[in-house]
Order: C-alpha cells, then sequence, then structure tokens
C-alpha cells in the first residue's frame, strides 16, 4: 500500500526570506498568481497544464472559506482536484504527498502546491491588529471552548518558546544535554547558509561560542537556536511521470511519505521525547523500501535545534538519546559525511510562516536536480525530508528520489 513513485517535483518557487518591515506587500491572489507563474516557468510547464490546486487556507486575506476556487478562478484554471491544507510547518510536506497521490488515483497530471506570505495590504474595513491579537499567545488558540485557552495559557504556558524548551527540559532530565552538540546545529547549517544567496543570515556565520552566549529565551534555548520569523512564500509543481519527463528539470519523485497527528499542546503528549515523526518516517522508508542510511541528504524542518536532535533520533539516523553523540562526531555541514539541511535551514535560511516547510522540501528538489550551485551535493539520488507544524504535535515525512 502507499505510493508507486509516479510522480515527482518538477519545478519550485520560493520568495527570498526578508523582514516583514521591508517586504513588498501583494494580496494574496497576487502571491499565488505570481509563485504559480515562476513555478510553472522553472518547470518549462504552461498554466493550462494543471488541473490540481493544492494552497493553505489559513490566514488568506481575501477569503476564509472557498480559497482553491477563488484561487482557481484567479489563475484562469479548472481544476479536478483541489484541497486546502491546514498542518503548520507540517504543510509543505503535507500538500506534495496529497498532490502526489491524487495524480497516482488518475485525478489529475500536474498540481500546484501554493503558500503565498502571510503579509497583504489592507483594506478599509480590515483590522490591521486582527493578526497581532491572534497571535499575542504564539501558536495558542485563545477562543472560547478551546482546551489550551481554559487549562495551558491561564498557567503561563504560551507560545511555542515555551513549549520546545519544555520538551528540551524533559529531554534533558531523561537521557542528559549537552548545550555545546545542540549549538553545533546551529554552527553547522549557518554554515550551509553562507553559501545559498537568499539565505536571511548570509555573510553572518556562527560559532559555538556565540550561540551559547546568545540570550537565553527559554531555558534550555538561547535565541540562536530559535528560528527568526520572515515574510516569504512558497510553491512547487508536482506532475505525472508523463509529464514530468517533457519538463527542464530532473524530477525528484515522492516515492514515500508519512504524517502523524498527536496532539495539539504537549501538555496533553503521552511522552514528550517521542514525537510524531518517528511512525511517520518509519512508513515512509518502509513505502519507498529504503532505510535512513540510504538517504544521501536530509533536509529536517528546524523551527528549533530540539526539533532537530528529536527527529533525527525518532527518524531512525541515530539510537534513541544519542542525538546529542551523533551530531558532535559527524559533519553536518554540506561538505561532511551527514549533510543537514543543506540550504542553511530555516535557522540560517528563515522560516516564512507556514511556508518556511517549503524550504526543505525545494532544497532536496534543488539538490536532486543538480541545481544548488556552490552547496551541490556530489551525489544526491535520495533526501529524507520532514515538516513540523505546532508544537511537535504535527509532523510529517517525504522520501524523495531522482529519476
Amino acid at each position: 500500500m502507499g505510493l508507486r513513485g509516479q510522480a515527482a517535483i518538477v519545478g519550485a518557487a520560493q520568495y527570498k526570506p526578508e523582514k516583514y518591515q521591508t517586504a513588498p506587500q501583494m494580496f494574496h491572489l497576487e502571491q499565488v498568481a505570481d509563485l504559480a507563474s515562476r513555478a510553472l516557468a522553472d518547470a518549462g510547464l504552461q498554466a493550462s497544464d494543471l488541473d490540481g490546486l493544492v494552497i493553505n487556507g489559513a490566514h488568506f486575506h481575501e477569503a476564509s472559506v472557498f480559497v482553491p476556487a477563488m484561487a482557481a478562478e484567479y489563475l484562469g484554471i479548472e481544476v479536478n482536484f483541489a484541497e486546502v491544507v491546514d498542518l503548520g510547518g507540517c504543510t509543505p510536506v503535507g500538500m506534495v504527498w496529497r498532490a502526489a497521490a491524487a495524480i497516482e488515483m488518475g485525478l489529475c497530471q500536474a498540481v500546484l502546491c501554493v503558500i503565498p506570505m502571510r503579509m497583504a495590504p489592507f483594506g478599509p474595513d480590515d483590522d490591521p491588529t486582527a493578526m497581532a491579537r491572534a497571535m499575542r499567545y504564539g501558536g495558542h488558540s485563545t477562543t472560547y471552548g478551546a482546551p489550551e485557552a481554559e487549562f495551558d495559557l491561564p498557567y503561563g504556558h504560551m507560545g511555542q518558546n515555551t513549549g520546545y524548551a519544555m520538551i528540551a527540559q524533559r529531554y534533558a532530565a531523561r537521557y542528559g544535554y549537552d548545550s555545546k552538540a545542540m549549538a553545533k546545529i546551529v554552527v553547522d547549517q549557518r554554515s550551509n547558509a553562507q553559501l545559498h544567496p537568499d539565505a536571511i543570515f548570509r555573510g553572518q556565520p556562527l560559532t559555538v561560542d556565540d550561540v551559547l552566549a546568545s540570550k537565553m529565551v527559554a531555558d534550555p534555548l538561547h535565541v540562536l537556536e530559535i528560528v527568526m520569523p520572515v515574510a516569504g512564500g512558497a510553491a512547487v509543481i508536482v506532475t505525472s511521470k508523463e509529464l514530468a519527463a517533457k519538463t527542464k528539470n530532473r524530477p525528484a519523485y515522492v516515492t514515500g511519505f508519512g504524517e502523524r497527528l498527536g496532539y495539539k499542546s504537549p501538555s496533553y503528549s503521552s511522552d514528550m521525547t517521542e514525537t510524531p515523526v518517528g511512525p511517520a518516517a518509519r512508513r515512509a522508508f518502509e513505502m519507498a523500501g529504503l532505510k535512513p542510511q540510504d538517504m544521501h541528504a536530509a533536509q529536517i524542518y528546524d523551527c528549533y535545534t530540539i526539533t532537530v536532535l528529536l527527529s533525527l533520533e525518532d527518524a531512525g539516523f541515530c539510537p534513541k538519546g544519542e542525538g546529542m553523540k551523533f551530531v558532535l562526531e559527524n559533519d553536518l555541514t554540506w561538505r561532511g559525511n551527514f549533510p543537514l539541511n543543506t540550504h542553511g535551514g530555516q535557522l540560517g535560511f528563515g522560516q516564512a510562516g507556514s511556508a518556511g516547510g517549503f524550504s526543505q522540501v525545494i532544497e532536496a528538489f534543488h539538490q536532486i536536480a543538480g541545481r544548488a550551485g556552490e552547496r551541490q551535493l556530489k551525489t544526491c539520488d535520495q533526501v529524507f525530508v520532514s515538516g513540523t507544524g505546532g508544537v511537535m504535535s504535527e509532523q510529517g515525512a517525504l522520501i524523495l528520489q531522482g529519476g
């Protein structure tokens, strides 16, 4: 059961990460059209080739319902498959496997997967403070009736920083904690970012001492172990094998996937050190008929260093409780023996909201297609990609293979 590897990523587009104050503002529909045009051009396809659409409806400026129909209408296309995916940072991974599955089922031949940046112009009836109020407590819901609003927020458990710090504290109590190993994750990824022309931190390398000297935000997490949110959006084109043969790039076939939603708040996790990416990754590897050691690179969602550590362990790249040893004993840069987040990850490239997870997907595609520039791996035929939404609450995995 599962995919047969008959659908592939063939084109991609990604806005350069920018600080919110300097990013240009376009309506979300305009961004969807712009990203679609760029991704289609990258693949060598036309809008008329599209007959599928997967979009993120969360925070969409022009509407909160009927978003796929509105976007398809704006693009001037008619589609046989439409989907809204709302999985936070796991959304891009979730989009890609849903598109691949729809293609293999014969519903469509080419799917646009797209997430615009959150920024959009304010109209005369818009409330410019609405987003700020909604994000006041981080990713937690303040709506009446939400479990978090009643049982988490009143007791100070607010936003992602506290949740990930709580997970890190629990891990430390069970397995121990080496802050230098965690800092090395940041340093190696920042090294990779120096070779990506669009990375927000290009030209700003780091040392382990720099990371450890940075402000402690939520013990044991330093500010440099936490992503800096930026403005940005992204899109990829997923097509059938037949159409992929007509495109410009080496295709990255989707041969395995997995997805697991465990909880919304880690307060309700049965074990904070066992994350949903474990079963998701096992399913993905089994579907692809491959193992972690078969991968030529790993593009792992990295909103926090603890996310990377737990993902490495739970996905099977190293034994449980030995992630810090693994980090210290291996070179995680693009030159090293375990290339991790070769574009710099979100810690080095930047996290563009829900579109941030697309940077991992697109880097995997670029590496497989041989288009990663100075950071191109000598051999890259098989890549593991992960996505993480919420506070390690919704996670997904992809296995991409070159065709």
